[in-house]
This record gives C-alpha cells, structure tokens and sequence, in this order.
C-alpha cells in the first residue's frame, strides 16, 4: 500500500503528459499554463488511495483520476473569474495572464478532456463513473453560486454555510474516493462510506482553513492572517460568532463589517474568541475528523490497508501535505 507522497509523485509522472495540441496556441497555451501551475493533486491521489484499499491500482483509476484533476482546474479557472483572483498558487490566474475569454474557453477544455478520460474507461463501469462526475459538477455549481450569493447577503446561518462549503469543497474529494472504489469493484456500502469519509475531511479542512485565516502562524500557514476578515468572507467563524452573540457584539461584529478600519482585523478576533468561535471551530474540526475516521473504518477491508488514508486524513490536518 502506497502513502500519499509516493501515490502524488507517481500521478504527477502520469499526469505531465501533454493533454492538449499546440494550436490555437490561445486557448491550448491557456490551458496548459493551468496544469504546469501545479498543486498537490490531492483529488486525483484520493482516486488512486480508494481504488488501491481494495486491489492493486487498476490502469482505469489512473484515468479517472486524470479526469478528476482536469475537471478540478476547470473549476479553478472559472473560480478565479469569477473571484477576480490575480493569483493562483503564487502565480498569475489563467485570465490575468492571458484574458478572460481565453480562461473560459481553456475551463471548457478541460472538462471536455475530462469526459475523454471517462468514457475510456471499462464500458461495464462508464455509466456510473459519468454519472457520479455529472451530480458532483452539479453540487460543486450550486455552491459556487451559493457562495457568491453570501457576499451579498445578510441573512446568512451557521447551517447555510456548512451546505456551501459541503457542496463547494468537500463532494469533490468524496467523490474522488468513490470512484476509485467503484473501478475496484466495491460494494454500495463501502462506497458510501469511503464518500462519507471523504466529505467529512473536506468539511474538517475546510472549517480548520477558517481557522487558521484567523489564528494561525503566517510562517507555517503560508498566508497573512485575516485575509478573510479583510474581505468580509462568510467563514465558519463568523457565522458561529454571529449566532453566539448577544446583541451589543453582534451589532459590533456587522459595523466592521460594513465600516472598515486599521483595527478592523485585531477587533473581529477579539469578538470571535468573546463569542467562543475560535473553540467552536477547534471542535468542529475534531468532530468531522472523528466522522471521517468513523466511516473508514467501517470499510470492509483489512485494517493496515486503511492506513495510506488514515494517515492523509491527519497529514492534512496538520498541514504535512
């Protein structure tokens, strides 16, 4: 059984193949400035661990996976549009370097290279490959839009903002795992618990991310601490807060939001901890990481096989990956 490390590096060597031809260099050169980027490939190397818990990686998994990191790109792409993002992994975003036309039309490549990828694969398992990759692109829409919309709301709840980020984030790496199962020939059963695992990690990342734009070390985070606050981004902590204030914090917490000052920063940190976000956080992420872990064991195969993904769970949390 391979671990994350070794299962990225050999994706990463399967994957630098070139996936588009060189003209109009536009739209291809477009797309392949996207891949050369990098990343760590953790949805395609999901793809690989779940079909590997079960058998020896079948050639499909590793073109399904491929599939799996163009359909994330394309994602990314028009993210970055659509966020306005100048940069992406420390790198210009594909509409920055080139233009916003071109980074459309190098998203719908990808998917379109994606859906080669699928189709293939073993005739007997397409349908529900294709399926699964239609109904995750679906709920990964939803939550962009979701997320979009929260910008301009205020009417927003703890609640909504888990379904977002479930939906945004966390289905994908599910997914991710499932199909890797599904190539391997797994059962409904555990199938379902490998997506479960995989989404409650997505969650546990996604709160502890919150977290970490808040509090964590810059050094070690890799980011200036209270970008999101800066940007007035629905988190897990705001909407925590906001549900946990009494009326005098609450009515402080949306003047920063709407008055931004020098100090904006240092006071919404004061009144995340008064509210007791930042322990609500701490939690959370604990008690989706115990989820997760819960459904993976429940998976029906040996224990030390479960071990590459046991350990990718808590490497991410930990920010070792």
């Amino acid at each position: 059984m391979k671990r994350f490390p070794e299962i990225s590096a050999a994706f990463s060597r399967y994957f630098n193949a070139k996936h588009f031809p060189r003209e109009p260099s536009g739209l291809y050169g477009a797309a392949s400035y996207m891949l050369e980027v990098g990343g760590k490939r953790i949805r395609p190397a999901l793809c690989l661990m779940g079909n590997e818990l079960f058998t020896d990686i079948h050639p499909d998994a590793w073109k399904i996976a491929a599939g799996i990191e163009l359909f994330h790109n394309f994602t990314l792409i028009h993210d970055d549009i659509m966020d306005h993002a100048p940069l992406r992994r420390g790198k210009p975003t594909v509409h920055a370097r080139f233009n916003e036309s071109s980074a459309l039309l190098a998203g719908d490549v990808m998917i379109l290279k994606a859906y080669e990828y699928f189709i293939g694969t073993d005739p007997g398992r397409v349908e529900m490959l294709v399926r699964l990759l239609n109904t995750t692109g679906y709920q990964v829409c939803e939550g962009q839009q979701l997320d979009m919309d929260f910008e301009k709301s205020t009417v927003v709840t703890l609640g909504d903002y888990l379904r977002m980020i479930e939906l945004k984030t966390a289905v994908l790496l599910a997914a991710s795992l499932q199909m890797g199962s599904i190539i391997a020939g797994a059962g409904t059963g555990d199938q379902q618990h490998l997506y479960e695992f995989g989404k409650n990690l997505g969650l546990a990342f996604q709160v502890q991310d919150d977290w970490l734009d808040a509090f964590g070390d810059p050094a070690t985070f890799g980011k200036q601490t209270g970008g999101d606050i800066m940007q007035n981004k629905k988190t897990f902590l705001l909407m925590q807060a906001l549900e946990s204030a009494n009326a005098i914090q609450r009515k402080d917490m949306l003047q920063l939001l709407e008055e931004p000052g020098p100090d904006k920063v240092q006071k919404m940190l004061l009144l995340f901890k008064t509210c007791g976000a930042d322990l609500a956080a701490e939690a959370a992420q604990q008690r989706y990481l115990d989820q997760a872990l819960v459904h993976l064991e429940a998976v029906q195969v040996a224990s030390e096989r479960k071990e590459p993904l046991r350990e990718l769970a808590l490497g991410l949390l930990k920010r070792d990956y």
